[in-house]
């Protein structure tokens, strides 16, 4: 004869809070590096700060690669954010289906308007 001592919890839910967690600790270190390279580039640099300046910076190879790499972060950091945002503060699924769909459009947006302006310097 079994003994039950309780019934058995279901946990329902995605299931990815973990990975979560961790993806916003490493683009939020990622964006912390960029900071500190940028800043030391600027504290460094000659002269006056102006475009020629700034487009210095930003004209080195691995400074595009770091700089796309950081969008994507950007990009990837918020949408956790906003998600999370959403799923804990609107119930309704349709209009949280809404929310989702416009925070993917806009995020991508403003990270094709940020490749755009880098990849003009």
């Amino acid at each position: 004869m079994s003994v039950n001592y309780g019934s058995k919890r279901v946990v329902t839910g995605a299931g990815y809070g973990m990975r979560d967690w961790l993806m916003q600790r490493i683009t939020a270190g990622l964006m912390a590096l960029f900071t500190v390279v940028l800043l030391a580039q600027v504290i460094f640099a000659s002269g006056p700060m102006g475009y020629e300046t700034w487009a210095g910076i930003f004209a080195a190879q691995w400074m595009k690669f770091l700089t796309f790499a950081v969008i994507i972060a950007i990009m990837w950091h918020a949408f956790v954010g906003v998600r999370d945002i959403w799923m804990d503060y609107v119930k309704p699924v349709g209009i949280r289906l809404v929310l989702h769909v416009f925070t993917i459009v806009w995020l991508v947006g403003c990270a094709g308007w940020a490749f755009q302006v880098l990849w003009r310097l």
